[in-house]
């Protein structure tokens, strides 16, 4: 079933969206298919097209869409810690989410809606028998459209960008990830709120692009003591009359010869008593390079992205390590939360969220140190009885062991199943004099 179809038979099913009556609402979505448009006096249009065209935006948006499309997603019974591998979601959560997308790329297209567009919405097609989703279909921002009826209950307007059809969905038949939000149901995009940000960053890229378009040299002064005097008349071919200005005339022709990365250093000849001058400011003189560490700095702040991440900045190992914490503790586990509540709510029965069911992401994945750490975090963690060899294993992809779900404590790290009676035994050796096997110093 294709995702058209899909859209289609919903319309005509109970469980689908229900076509809409009557005049739609005003729209005010803050993106449209023009791109976005800015605000105020001083408000400049930014659209996502050209955002992205901005290296540290293109970077920070790469980043963050493939940070929450590889996190492993599994369900969690909340009372008991325990995973559940074989449940009916499966199939959409780390299967495929629909026919056309794998639950990498619809994971990744949601963010990039969140990040660029301010809302991401999937809607729910479910089986009519079970209530179970059978796919999650991404629908185009641009034509979603919450709204409130005369009760106060919300809805959402959807318009099909083909056929043009209106459709009525309730907020259960639809996942909505937002970002910034001033009333907790329409996002604000990165876009309007970094717009003066990237309109400036955009600005000191074309200017970059233009000064080495221009062979890297700058701007100068053609100077003489001879009056070149006012405009002139000049007779045209056809007999018309056109007044030139010698000055004007002047300037092209030293820029046609000399503007270009062909004609860079090229040598410059000069009659009528010409001197040339130029002006000295250099990337250097002007701070260039210091302002567009500003820039991606600030970029970066607006996307919750460290410097390091998006390959700027000038932090040591350690640092960068510490920084890849926080980003997962400041900016990964926001979205992560956001995302496991708005699916656990409508992607589970009721009655499975009533038992504790919840949907969730594995972070641990960003979390892991080098080779060393990671050994002796293992080492520390089965040590206390915190986590037994099954379950380090299944943290290193690798399968179970028989014997491998026993946890183990101090007492030469017997299993706690036996602790009682290891105890008691090894209490007894201690009263003969006798130390135990293992134990050397017999201090246990």
């Amino acid at each position: 079933m294709s995702l058209r179809a899909g859209l289609v038979r919903a319309g005509q099913s109970r469980a689908g969206p229900r076509k809409s009556v009557g005049a739609p609402p005003v729209v005010l979505t803050l993106e449209n298919s023009n791109g976005w448009l800015g605000w105020g006096e001083d408000s400049v249009s930014m659209s996502r097209d050209r955002a992205m065209k901005i290296s540290t935006v293109n970077r920070c948006v790469e980043l963050l869409s493939n940070s929450m499309a590889v996190l492993p997603v599994y369900i969690m019974n909340e009372g008991t810690k325990e995973r559940l591998a074989r449940h009916r979601l499966a199939r959409v959560l780390w299967g495929r989410a629909n026919e056309a997308m794998s639950s990498f790329d619809y994971s990744k297209l949601m963010l990039c809606n969140q990040l660029l567009r301010g809302n991401a919405y999937a809607w729910i097609f479910r089986d009519r028998a079970t209530g179970y989703p059978r796919e999650l279909i991404p629908l185009p921002p641009d034509h979603v459209e919450p709204w409130t009826d005369a009760g106060g209950h919300l809805w959402y307007r959807f318009s099909h960008p083909r056929a043009g059809a209106m459709y009525d969905l309730r907020p259960e038949e639809l996942l909505h990830y937002k970002a910034y939000s001033e009333d907790g149901i329409r996002g604000i995009s990165v876009l309007r709120r970094a717009a003066l940000t990237l309109s400036t960053a955009q600005a000191a890229q074309e200017y970059e692009n233009s000064t080495w378009r221009s062979g890297g040299q700058p701007s100068g002064v053609l100077t003489t003591e001879s009056d070149l005097g006012g405009p002139i008349d000049v007779v045209q071919e056809d007999g018309t009359v056109k007044k030139v200005d010698p000055k004007e005339q002047l300037r092209r022709s030293w820029e046609t010869v000399h503007r270009g990365p062909a004609n860079a250093m090229r040598l410059a000849v000069l009659d009528l008593g010409l001197k040339y001058q130029p002006i000295s400011m250099n990337n250097t003189d002007a701070q260039f390079v210091e302002s567009n560490e500003v820039r991606v700095a600030d970029v970066c702040r607006f996307f919750g992205v460290p410097l390091h991440l998006a390959f700027a900045g000038k932090q040591s190992f350690e640092s960068n390590e510490q920084n890849g914490i926080e980003y997962v503790n400041y900016t990964l586990l926001g979205y992560e939360t956001q995302w496991g509540q708005e699916d656990s709510y409508k992607l589970l029965l009721p009655g499975e969220r009533d038992r504790g069911l919840r949907i969730k992401r594995e972070l641990k994945v960003f979390l892991r140190g080098d080779t060393a750490a990671q050994a002796a975090l293992y080492t520390s963690m089965r040590n206390v009885s915190a986590m037994c060899p099954n379950e380090i294993r299944a943290l290193e992809d690798l399968g179970a062991i028989p014997g491998g779900d026993s946890y183990y404590a101090s007492w030469n790290y017997g299993p706690l199943a036996q602790w009682a009676e290891l105890s008691v035994l090894r209490a007894m050796g201690r009263a003969g004099g006798a130390p135990q096997e293992g134990d050397e110093d017999g201090d246990g």
